[in-house]
């Protein structure tokens, strides 16, 4: 069993505690409003930030969505760490996880695609974590319009991967559980994206729901790669510095082998 599977176990231990730190923050320092507040107002004589006791004043600006959520300091700092650290640990998996495809089997469409989409996503999500959305709102939109999608497509094709590599019982059950989270990532991108755009602050706020529910499943997807990452080696490696499986550069050098022996035999013919 490798140590390699510790690293796709931190990735959701890290980002999920984080934002939820983050969430913490933000409303110890009344810079949203809670979760289960589904109260709003048109505008508030009073800002949220200097309101005081237990009944408050909510706007659409305090909707509780994770941007939202790291966009004033302190906790802006500590959102940036948690993408920035997030992003490059995604990056690492998603090489590793192609590394071991190619190992193990062969390369493929699906496995191309799945590693450009998630690092294309990893990009997106540098952006999201360092451009906060009443800072530098078009950059931050462009983020999350880059990481949402592609994080999306990264699980639909490493779900169709699974299924198609898969030759034991237990792989098969692997695709299952990625097909299913799949699904309901789907579902909650969808249902967030929709009431996003709604101007019913009942919608906003679900919206916001969707979103925390939307990233924690993609989090935790990441997470069942260490049941592949298990059994990565220094084959696996050695696959990322040649750029080719192993199996293939044997069977390139048995074939440049015959080639050479057979060239003495073709001078002596002549």
């Amino acid at each position: 069993m490798s140590l390699w599977m510790i690293l796709p176990v931190s990735l959701p231990a890290l980002t999920i505690t984080g934002i939820w730190v983050v969430y913490a923050m933000a409303l110890y320092n009344q810079h949203v409003c809670p979760v289960d507040n589904w109260m709003y107002n048109q505008s508030c004589e009073v800002d949220l930030s200097m309101q005081r006791g237990p009944t408050m004043c909510c706007t659409l600006d305090n909707v509780p969505l994770i941007s939202k959520c790291g966009t004033l300091p302190p906790e802006s700092c500590f959102f940036s760490l948690i993408c920035s650290t997030g992003s490059f640990m995604v990056m690492v998996i998603v090489l590793l996880r192609y590394a071991h495809v190619i190992e193990k089997h062969q390369n493929c469409v699906l496995n191309t695609a799945s590693l450009s989409t998630g690092w294309i996503c990893a990009a997106g999500l540098i952006m999201v974590g360092n451009f906060q959305v009443d800072n530098a709102k078009v950059l931050h939109y462009v983020g999350a319009g880059v990481a949402f999608p592609t994080s999306m497509l990264f699980v639909c094709l490493q779900s169709a991967l699974t299924y198609r590599l898969a030759k034991t019982q237990g792989e098969y059950n692997m695709g299952h559980l990625r097909l299913i989270m799949t699904l309901l990532a789907f579902v909650a991108l969808v249902l967030s994206g929709v009431f996003f755009v709604q101007e019913s602050f009942v919608l906003q706020h679900a919206s916001a729901i969707f979103e925390w529910v939307f990233c924690v499943i993609i989090m935790l997807f990441y997470g069942t790669f260490a049941f592949e990452f298990a059994g990565i080696s220094s084959d696996t490696m050695m696959v990322l510095a040649r750029g080719q499986s192993l199996q293939s550069a044997s069977r390139d050098h048995k074939m440049e082998s015959l080639g050479g022996a057979n060239q003495p035999e073709s001078l002596s013919i002549l």
